[in-house]
């Protein structure tokens, strides 16, 4: 079964956050894994749009009633009507967790994925969460570029 890996950022990314989700997009994509996302806009279509364009599949999770605001490079659509409870779809159906950017929903997976516990979470530009002391709080690891994103999601060979 392929590796899944959920890449998780704000619907309204930035310029730089866009590219580098398409990068990720187009990483996982090339080392055969099976992208995961909200299915939506910003991170969540650029890394569509980097998987697909590497030939990848890409698995959109939505949180509404309908196909709707889908990203058109998805593979294929999971419709919910959840809410932002299907962040916990994502995080759960995921062998490992790409942060990219930061915004409150993309906080949720983060913190999600996090409590999940037992699976790689990365963070690619965005929150940084510290505990009481301002010491980072272990297991998620923080990557510069998308290449080592990629590379400390994946399982070693």
């Amino acid at each position: 079964m392929p590796y899944q890996v959920a890449v998780c950022g704000p619907r309204d990314a930035t310029a730089d956050e866009q590219d580098a989700a398409r990068r990720v997009g187009e990483l996982l994509a090339e080392q055969g894994a099976t992208i995961l996302c909200g299915g939506g806009t910003g991170v969540m279509a650029a890394a569509a749009a980097g998987g697909r364009a590497r030939g990848g599949l890409v698995i959109g999770i939505r949180p509404n009633d309908s196909r709707e605001g889908s990203s058109p490079d998805l593979s294929a659509t999971i419709v919910t009507n959840m809410g932002e409870a299907r962040n916990a779809v994502i995080i759960w159906s995921a062998d490992a967790v790409i942060v990219v950017g930061g915004s409150w929903g993309t906080l949720s997976e983060l913190a999600l994925a996090k409590r999940r516990g037992g699976v790689p979470v990365v963070q690619l530009a965005g929150w940084q969460i510290l505990d009481r002391d301002g010491v980072p709080v272990d297991g998620i690891e923080t990557a510069a570029t998308p290449e080592e994103a990629v590379r400390r999601a994946l399982p070693r060979a």
